[in-house]
């Protein structure tokens, strides 16, 4: 049985930037803090909600660190380490290992793309080069590449990779793959509006954009299946939908961001190429966070 990294929801963290633009180290320990406190289950640092894509080199580790840093064993904390080139991806993941990270999250080569097995052969390449648990990370959306379940079989009998990050959106893809790897691959959903769905196939968790708005809301939706009771998962799944949707109607992290911005955390705006939410968008966001009392 590999090792599960974490049950229930993990944040996939943003990162916040000050009005220059830089890092706000402060307010990422104040928003790690109060993750914690209000039951998130692991932090995700420097994955496609912490921008990592803009962040240079010394930014994204230096995130990192301080990330380990300043969670200092509470929760697991996960390092988004994955790029388009594979020689890259095993030097950020070797940084973030040198800062004490619990595990690597690896997203699809995007851009220059690959065929499944050049898939098997990316991630078996760094897989050898690293000693951290890694999560496989599917967004297809965005990378223009699919992790079959197939591909996923064979990727599940390496050692150090033992989870996957599903945001496909594809159930039926997610049910093969589970009835292909079983224990060998743990699953959680990348997708907020499908937590209960994958957990009833044996999924174990989240990585979640909602919990940054509702924490504690992310990771009951999450626990309560895992503890025997899927209609309460049920019935927060359903609750938190219209929040779920309204927190990707535009490119993620616009939406999340703004939202903070609107619950008065002071996160700063994305970096470019992302520009801020048209004012109907807006609009949808802020009416979904206003019905649950959020702002």
């Amino acid at each position: 049985m590999k090792k599960v990294l974490f049950t229930g929801a993990g944040i996939a963290i943003i990162t916040p930037f000050d009005a220059d633009n830089k890092v706000n180290f402060k307010k990422l320990g104040e928003i790690i803090d109060h993750q914690i406190e209000n039951g998130t289950d692991a932090i995700i640092i420097c994955g496609t909600t912490g921008e990592g894509a803009t962040l240079d080199h010394e930014e994204h580790t230096e995130a990192i660190r301080f990330t380990v840093e300043h969670t200092a064993g509470r929760v697991p904390v996960i390092a988004g380490t994955g790029s388009n080139d594979t020689n890259y991806a095993v030097i950020l993941s070797n940084e973030a290992e040198k800062a004490g990270v619990d595990g690597l999250l690896m997203v699809t080569p995007y851009y220059n793309k690959t065929s499944q097995n050049g898939l098997i052969r990316h991630y078996s390449y760094i897989a050898e080069r690293v000693s951290a648990p890694i999560i496989l990370y599917n967004v297809p959306s965005r990378t223009g590449v699919n992790i079959l379940p197939e591909t996923y079989y064979e990727l599940s009998k390496l050692d150090r990779i033992v989870a996957t990050k599903e945001a496909s959106g594809d159930i039926s893809q997610i049910a093969a793959t589970i009835a292909l790897c079983g224990d060998a691959l743990t699953v959680y959903s990348g997708n907020d509006d499908q937590v209960t769905a994958i957990m009833s196939l044996g999924g174990k968790g989240v990585i979640s954009v909602l919990s940054h708005v509702a924490p504690r809301v992310a990771h009951d939706m999450a626990a309560s299946f895992l503890a025997g009771d899927p209609a309460r998962s049920a019935k927060l799944q359903l609750e938190w939908f219209d929040v779920c949707k309204a927190l990707f109607a535009d490119v993620n992290p616009i939406p999340v961001k703004e939202a903070m911005n609107m619950m008065g955390w002071d996160v700063g705006e994305c970096r470019l190429p992302l520009a801020p939410m048209p004012a109907a968008k807006r609009e949808v966001l802020r009416a979904a966070l206003g019905n649950h009392g959020l702002i």
